[in-house]
C-alpha cells in the first residue's frame, strides 16, 4: 500500500487521543464500577493504576521493539491489544478480570504510543513535521483534558462500560486504516533491554501494590513491607543493569546533566499534581458534592482547558521571557493553585473552585510542549530520542506513583470508602502536600537550571 500522509495523520491522532482518554475517562467511572461490581476502594484503584503502570513501564521496551520489528507492525499489535482488552473490559463481570484487562490494555497503549510517534516522524519532514507534532502534542493534551468530560457524558447515557468500549472502538477504527501506513525500522536497531524492562516494571508494580493495598492490609503487614523492600531491591538491580549495558534504554549518564534533570523534575511534579486530581476529583464531585458524572466532567474543564489553549501561546511567550523562567514560574503557579484548592468542601460548586482549578491549569499549560523541547535541546542530538523517552518515562512513572500515593491517603482517611467527611479532609491533606512538595521542586528546578547554565558557558565560549 502507498504512504498516504493524510491517512497517517488521522490514524495517529485518533489513536493518540484514545490512549490518554482511557486513563482520565476511567477515573470518572470508579464509583459506579465499585458499586456495580461490589468492589472495595483498593480493588477499584487498580482500574486506573494497572493501566498506567504498564503504560509507563513498557514505553521504552516497546519503542525498542518497534525499531527492531517495524513501527507499523508494533503499532498494529499495540492497537489490537488495546482494543481487544478494552472491549473485554466493557463486558467484565468481576473486578479482578477488569483489573487484569486494564493492565493488558496499558501494554497495548505503550506499544501504540511509541510506534505512532515514530511513524509520524518518518512520514512528515521539515515544516510539515513540526506542524504534525504540534497537533500530535495538542491531541495528547486534549485526550487527558477532556477525558473526564467525555466519560461523564458516556456514563450518563450508557453506563460505566461505555468508558472502555468507546476508546476500544476508536482503536478498532484505526486498525482499518493501518494498511495505508508506511512500514519502517531502524537500520541498526539494538537489542531489546528485557532485563531492564522486567526489573523496572516489577519495581513499579510492587511500589504501587504497596501504596494501594497498604490501607487495606495495614502498613506493617509483611506483604506490604515485602513489596516496598522488593521495589527498592529491583530498582537497585535496574540501575546496575542499565550501567552495565552499552546501549541502555534508560541512559543514567544523562542524570549528570543538571538542565536535563531540572526539566525531568518539573515534568514529573506537574503531572503528579494534575493526573491524581483528574482521577479523584470526579469521585469527590459525584459522591460528596452530588454532581452527575457529566456535571463532574464538565467542572474539570476548568482545570483542563488551559492545558489545551496555553501551549499554543508558549512559543510567543518564550520570545520575550527566558524559557527556564517560564518553567520555574509554571511549577510555582501549580503549587499556588494546589494550596488554593484546599477551599473545596461538600457544598463547593464551579464558582468556588474556578480560581484554584484555573490556576493549576495555567501552570500546567505554560509548560506542556516547552518541557519536551527543552529536554531534547539539553542533550546531544544523537541522544534526542533517549532524552525524549526518559522524560516521558519520568512523567508516566511519577503520575502512576502519585495516583497510588493519593489513593492510599484517601483510603486511610475514608476507611476504604470514598465518602464525606473523610474524603474532604483527605483531599485537603493531599492538596497541601502537593503544594509543599511542588514549592520545594520549584526551588530545586531553579537551582539546577542555574547550575546547568554555568555548565554550558564554557561550551558556548
Amino acid at each position: 500500500m502507498r504512504n498516504h500522509p493524510a491517512v497517517v495523520l488521522v490514524a495517529v491522532l485518533l489513536s493518540t487521543f484514545s490512549l490518554p482518554l482511557s486513563l482520565t475517562g476511567a477515573s470518572v467511572a470508579l464509583p459506579d464500577i465499585g458499586r456495580d461490581l461490589e468492589a472495595g476502594l483498593a480493588a477499584v484503584q487498580w482500574v486506573v493504576n494497572g493501566y498506567n503502570a504498564t503504560f509507563a513501564s513498557f514505553m521504552l521496551a516497546t519503542g525498542a521493539l518497534a525499531d527492531l520489528l517495524g513501527r507499523r507492525r508494533v503499532f498494529v499489535a499495540g492497537l489490537a491489544i488495546f482494543a481487544g482488552a478494552g472491549l473485554l473490559a466493557a463486558a467484565a463481570d468481576s473486578i479482578l478480570v477488569l483489573d487484569l484487562l486494564r493492565a493488558l490494555a496499558g501494554v497495548g497503549a505503550a506499544a501504540a504510543a511509541t510506534s505512532a510517534s515514530a511513524i509520524l516522524a518518518g512520514t512528515f519532514h521539515g515544516r510539515a513535521r513540526a506542524r504534525a507534532f504540534s497537533v500530535f502534542g495538542t491531541t495528547i493534551g486534549a485526550g487527558l483534558a477532556f477525558g473526564p468530560s467525555i466519560a461523564g457524558l458516556l456514563i450518563d447515557a450508557f453506563g460505566w462500560r461505555a468508558v472502555f468500549a468507546a476508546p476500544a472502538s476508536a482503536a478498532g477504527a484505526v486498525l482499518l486504516l493501518t494498511p495505508w501506513l508506511p512500514e519502517s525500522r531502524q537500520p541498526h536497531a539494538g537489542r531489546i533491554d528485557w532485563s531492564g524492562t522486567v526489573s523496572f516494571t516489577a519495581a513499579l508494580l510492587l511500589l504501587i501494590f504497596g501504596f494501594v493495598q497498604g490501607p487495606e492490609y495495614g502498613w506493617s503487614d509483611p506483604r506490604i513491607l515485602a513489596a516496598f523492600a522488593g521495589a527498592v531491591l529491583l530498582l537497585v538491580v535496574f540501575v546496575r543493569v542499565e550501567r552495565a549495558r552499552h546501549d541502555p534504554m534508560f541512559d543514567l549518564a544523562l542524570l549528570a546533566n543538571s538542565r536535563f534533570v531540572a526539566i525531568c523534575l518539573a515534568a514529573a511534579v506537574i503531572v503528579a499534581v494534575m493526573v491524581p486530581l483528574l482521577v479523584y476529583l470526579p469521585s469527590y464531585f459525584t459522591t460528596v458534592v452530588g454532581l452527575t458524572p457529566g456535571a463532574a466532567g464538565a467542572t474539570l474543564i476548568l482545570l483542563t482547558a488551559p492545558t489545551v489553549v496555553l501551549p499554543l501561546l508558549t512559543g510567543a511567550l518564550t520570545r520575550r521571557v527566558p524559557a527556564p523562567a517560564v518553567i520555574v514560574t509554571s511549577v510555582a503557579v501549580v503549587a499556588a493553585g494546589a494550596a488554593w484548592a484546599t477551599v473545596l468542601a461538600p457544598a463547593s460548586d464551579a464558582r468556588d473552585l474556578a480560581g484554584p482549578l484555573l490556576t493549576i491549569g495555567v501552570g500546567i499549560g505554560l509548560s506542556i510542549g516547552l518541557l519536551d523541547a527543552l529536554a531534547i535541546g539539553s542533550v546531544a542530538p544523537h541522544r534526542a530520542a533517549t532524552g525524549a523517552g526518559m522524560i516521558n518515562t519520568a512523567r508516566l512513572s511519577s503520575e502512576t506513583v502519585a495516583i497510588a500515593v493519593v489513593g492510599a491517603v484517601l483510603a486511610s482517611t475514608t476507611a476504604g470508602r470514598l465518602a464525606d467527611p473523610g474524603f474532604t479532609s483527605g483531599l485537603r491533606t493531599v492538596l497541601w502536600t502537593m503544594a509543599g512538595v511542588t514549592v520545594l521542586v520549584a526551588v530545586a528546578v531553579a537551582a539546577l537550571l542555574r547550575r546547568g547554565a554555568r555548565e554550558r558557558e564554557p561550551v558556548a565560549g
